[in-house]
């Protein structure tokens, strides 16, 4: 089967005033496939994550040069509605944010902004969205109790809900896990495996073992630079950079 790009980057560079982030970048991101970039603190992978969905416009000073495009698109032209673009392109942040409300409303949140008004119009699709982030049986019987009594690992999974109940293309994590204990980790692995067959998955890993053992295709980032990018399975186990094999054997990092 072809693999289809659904992102192309190219040539992007990245600056923060006159601080540059991102240096030539080029990658693809193939549709439903699990890519994960990674990197030491520094590296650029967080400020990546933000000019995929222009989080990066809310930053003052920032600019970006070279080429994104989604579709055959390019995601930085004057007309591009960035509204559209962040339901296409959810986000997921490292600590869980739940809005102060019910489970059922955060995940039908953005749906009742876009028009959707009755809970039996949006019953459905937040049913599903929980299914997908592999929380509905853990809180089938708590829709009307507040998102903030959930624990943190279940909060994660809720905030996941809220962006796939917005039909998203594509889902960026960045470091979904890294506050959560080892059980909610698992879950949340084991509910991008199933997502990756509707969508495509951009995964900031909370570490190197995470990286290894959750994607189809891994990218290596090292001070603002795309050093390696390949196949997880062959990127750990024959790397091509001496960068790459020192940092995923805990040589520097």
């Amino acid at each position: 089967m072809t693999e289809q790009i659904k992102i192309s980057i190219r040539q992007l560079n990245f600056f923060y005033d006159k601080t540059q982030a991102l240096y030539d970048l080029s990658l693809d991101v193939r549709d439903k496939q699990i890519l994960t970039v990674f990197g030491p603190a520094g590296s650029g992978t967080t400020t990546l994550m933000r000019t995929l969905n222009r989080m990066c416009d809310l930053t003052a000073g920032a600019r970006v040069e070279g080429e994104i495009l989604m579709d055959g698109r390019d995601i930085y032209k004057p007309d591009i509605n960035v509204t559209e673009l962040r339901r296409r392109i959810g986000m997921v942040f490292e600590i869980p944010v739940p809005l102060p409300m019910t489970v059922f409303d955060n995940v039908a949140y953005g749906l009742r902004l876009t028009g959707k008004k009755s809970r039996s119009e949006l019953l459905g699709i937040v049913e599903e969205s929980l299914r997908l982030s592999a929380l509905w049986d853990e809180v089938k019987d708590r829709l009307d109790l507040p998102a903030t009594s959930l624990s943190g690992g279940q909060q994660q999974r809720l905030c996941i809900a809220r962006v796939l109940a917005l039909q998203s293309e594509v889902i960026l994590l960045d470091r979904p896990c890294a506050a959560l204990d080892p059980i909610s980790t698992s879950m949340i692995e084991d509910s991008l495996q199933h997502l990756k067959e509707r969508l495509a998955v951009i995964i900031v890993p909370h570490n190197v073992a995470q990286a290894s053992r959750i994607s189809d295709r891994a990218a290596f980032l090292l001070m603002g630079q795309l050093l390696e990018e390949g196949p997880t399975e062959e990127l750990f186990a024959n790397p091509k950079q001496q960068q790459t094999s020192d940092y995923i054997t805990g040589r520097f990092g």
